[in-house]
């Protein structure tokens, strides 16, 4: 029922209401800079001895910084969705890449790409209040208007490339310009913009410049981790390259930046990360695969400071511009707004869900859970479904003191079985899937 209600939420945006005048002046920008496959501390600023990144560190200093974040889900089309609905993949229908059925078709994808279209949608919300938006890079979800966005690189048509975000993925290795073009338009029109920034880097193909590797090419380190690090200096300087312009036409001070990361990545030494990231990467259920930095830069309006004990989601990222922005919806987001400290300091638990790649019936998404998790303080419970076997097996749930073991390596459900308890009463409280249609 409650699905039902956000549909028709949504189909009222679309349809039922005029677009009010607006002026950059009335609303502040909104951009949104999103990794993809990079580990959660692949950062200078968060202590890594090689990596540099330079750009993210100084928007880092001037950010209010969640260190504790995570996303949902970590494979990038659920949890893309769940960005920027602000809901989970039980709730958005999203839980796989691809449906079995008819995989990587045009009818396949459909399926999905309406089920997207039902929920709410971050581009649209801020067009009905006078924004004008951008998509560029990593999308999932067919056209770009799909989305809500009333301009885009992505076309959506998967006979000519179109799954993970066709043309739109030229952006940042081949060219900035389509988004900086936006922006002087944006700009010279006077109108407040939405901007999705979400190259496919650092993600696979690890094809840095030559500058770049050559910086982090030296004896005794595998080509491959080499590559890798040279991917992740890229994609900060094209980070830099947005942040610059911004400051170029002067309006940095008028602008909402978040940054994260829409999943973890382990690499590993002996070839080009693995289908998964490595076994804790991306796609599973741990830290390195869900956790990551989540930063929001609004100079005069949110105070810079690095919050290393709280509780951040993906989730929160659309309440969170929404309350930024001062923009009211009746949508009953499961996630907080991250300026307000209160919610922030008093919420101590969060959730997760863990799915196939594949979406074994798209009627009923649940069919391919793997795992559920939920954090609360310093404990992490992980619930395995039964269908994949994974580390501990399909039926051992694992509990882990991640303050004090940060990589997940020792259970400790035998020690503390009745915190094991309380999480998992929580746990199966939250997850209450429905069918989709």
């Amino acid at each position: 029922m409650r699905l039902a209600i956000i549909a028709f939420c949504t189909l009222a945006l679309v349809v039922g209401f005029s677009v009010p005048a607006a002026t950059a002046a009335d609303q502040p920008n909104v951009v949104i800079l999103l990794s993809d496959d990079q580990r959660w501390d692949d950062y200078s600023f968060l202590g890594h001895e090689t990596i540099q990144t330079p750009n993210i560190d100084q928007l880092a200093s001037e950010s209010l910084v969640y260190e504790r974040g995570y996303v949902p889900t970590s494979l990038c089309r659920p949890s893309l969705a769940s960005l920027f609905t602000g809901l989970y993949p039980h709730q958005t229908g999203i839980t796989g890449n691809d449906p079995s059925e008819n995989k990587r078709t045009p009818e396949g994808r459909a399926v999905l790409v309406e089920r997207f279209e039902k929920n709410p949608r971050l581009a649209a919300i801020l067009g009905q209040h006078g924004y004008i938006s951008f998509q560029s890079g990593k999308w999932w979800e067919g056209n770009f208007t799909s989305g809500g966005f009333t301009e885009g690189m992505s076309h959506g048509d998967v006979t000519k490339g179109g799954r993970h975000g066709d043309v739109g993925l030229r952006i940042g290795r081949k060219t900035m310009q389509p988004v900086t073009d936006f922006i002087d338009k944006a700009v010279a029109a006077d109108k407040p913009f939405f901007l999705w920034y979400a190259p496919m880097m650092p993600h696979l193909p690890h094809d840095p410049p030559q500058r770049i590797f050559d910086k982090y090419t030296q004896e005794g380190r595998p080509v491959a981790v080499a590559k890798y690090y040279a991917m992740c200096d890229w994609w900060d300087e094209t980070c830099g390259q947005v942040l610059d312009h911004l400051d170029k036409k002067k309006i940095a001070d008028n602008t909402i930046v978040i940054y994260l990361c829409d999943n973890g990545w382990i690499q590993r030494s002996d070839q080009g990360g693995g289908a998964v990231g490595g076994p804790r990467g991306k796609r599973s259920v741990y830290d390195g695969g869900t956790r990551t930095p989540i930063m929001i830069r609004y100079p005069g309006h949110v105070k810079p400071a690095r919050n290393t004990t709280d509780l951040a989601s993906s989730i929160d990222v659309v309440p969170t511009i929404l309350d930024a922005v001062d923009v009211e919806t009746d949508f009953n987001f499961p996630g907080i707004s991250l300026l307000d400290q209160d919610a922030v300091s008093q919420r101590k638990t969060i959730f997760g869900e863990i799915f196939t790649h594949d979406i074994p019936d798209f009627r009923q998404p649940e069919q391919g859970l793997l795992y559920r998790w939920v954090i609360d303080g310093d404990y992490k419970l992980i619930v395995p479904s039964g269908t994949d076997e994974g580390e501990y097996g399909p039926e051992k749930i694992a509990l882990f003191h991640i303050s004090e073991d940060p990589e997940e390596e020792q259970n400790v459900i035998a020690k503390h079985p009745e915190i094991a308890a309380k999480l998992r009463k929580k746990l199966d409280a939250w997850w209450n899937p429905t069918p989709k249609k």
